[in-house]
């Protein structure tokens, strides 16, 4: 989950900034949690798996989302792949590069 901190004051732009790079710099809104109600979610979920499965609950979750992917599901898919990514970063991307790449 990213945190980004904002000014309490506007931002004045720089002279020498383009119009394209204020553009840029007006996108990357400090308060962009608009999806932090599933982030939360996701975390909620991957703390009960870790209370269940201990320090098995990344590769756990792994095995599960490779069981969705050949069941063909992707909810299930996506669900079990952002648990195992809250528990191990690292994992899920390896996972995840792999699962693109297999047929189902």
């Amino acid at each position: 989950m990213t945190i980004r901190f904002a000014t309490a004051r506007p931002i004045t732009a720089p002279v020498h900034l383009t119009r394209s790079a204020l553009g840029r710099i007006a996108a990357q809104a400090a308060n962009d949690n608009a999806d932090l109600a599933r982030q939360d979610q996701v975390v909620r979920d991957a703390l009960r798996h870790f209370a269940a499965y201990g320090l098995n609950a990344a590769d756990d979750a792994g095995q599960r989302a490779r069981a969705a992917h050949r069941s063909g599901d992707a909810a299930d898919l996506r669900h079990w792949l952002q648990i195992c990514a809250a528990l191990d970063p690292r994992r899920a991307a390896a996972l995840h590069r792999k699962l693109a790449s297999l047929p189902r």
